[in-house]
């Protein structure tokens, strides 16, 4: 039944305003519209992220959102250039080069916002 429906993601902020600075500076994001609990930002066709302050945020051990990117290694040579830092990882079967995770047919990478929340870029390859 819930496919037929869009999806949006969640992103919590212990400060709330370092992380509206960070998504505007970084990622180039500007929130669409903003609502007392926080701000929602529009992406591609009916996808949303919503960002919102919570003393929880960043606790998450796991990947919260990801983006399909096509030129994986463009978008994170512009994100680079805003001060985006991408994670290195080693888990034996994979692991990154700089930053990078290429799975054959997928290509993989993950950068922290200013609230130690884990987002992805992946790339789908023919």
């Amino acid at each position: 039944m819930l496919d037929s429906f869009p999806i949006s993601a969640r992103a919590a902020a212990v400060d709330y305003e370092r992380a509206r600075r960070w998504y505007a500076e970084k990622l180039g994001l500007v929130p669409e519209r903003e609502d007392m609990g926080g701000a929602w930002y529009h992406c591609a066709g009916d996808t949303w992220l919503y960002l919102y302050p919570t003393p929880s945020a960043g606790t998450a051990q796991n990947t919260i959102a990801g983006w399909t990117v096509t030129g994986i290694e463009a978008v994170m040579a512009e994100l680079r250039s805003r001060g985006v830092l991408f994670e290195d990882y080693d888990f034996g079967e994979f692991a990154t080069v700089d930053g990078l995770a290429d799975f054959g047919g997928a290509k993989a990478a993950w950068f922290k916002d200013s609230e130690g929340n884990t987002f992805e870029l992946s790339e789908l390859l023919a």
